[in-house]
């Protein structure tokens, strides 16, 4: 049995990058209770409790996968605060793979539209 941890927010804003395994349980072209469809592939990281109770939850960037997938390794490149909601989103790409905030903001818009979020880049990946 796994022990499931927390990372403060201040924490994990001071982190470096960081390679996590992801199950997918929101694939390429899901479509969720309120009618959006997702472009990209979401899920959470096993073992690591986001601000909801739940697992953290994770949107998957690669300019290279464009079809659903189960599971995905790759790096920490930025978390989404969401300043009105209880958790925090993170991304997640492929090694060498790295999207600015610009990027980022265009990928996840298709839900974080609802949010008043705030993208910030893990340090030592590319920024604006």
């Amino acid at each position: 049995m796994t022990s499931k941890q927390s990372i403060p927010k201040t924490q994990l804003s001071k982190t470096k990058k960081q390679t996590l395994n992801v199950t997918i349980d929101r694939p390429i072209g899901y479509t969720d209770k309120f009618g959006n469809v997702y472009p990209l592939n979401y899920g959470f990281v096993e073992g690591i409790i986001g601000g909801d109770g739940e697992e953290q939850d994770v949107y998957i960037l690669s300019r290279k996968i464009s079809e659903p997938i189960e599971t995905f390794q790759g790096d920490l490149i930025a978390v989404i605060t969401r300043n009105d909601d209880v958790e925090d989103k993170w991304v997640v790409a492929p090694p060498n793979e790295n999207f600015s905030i610009e990027e980022i903001r265009e990928k996840v818009h298709f839900i974080e539209q609802y949010f008043d979020s705030e993208i910030k880049l893990i340090y030592g990946t590319f920024t604006n």
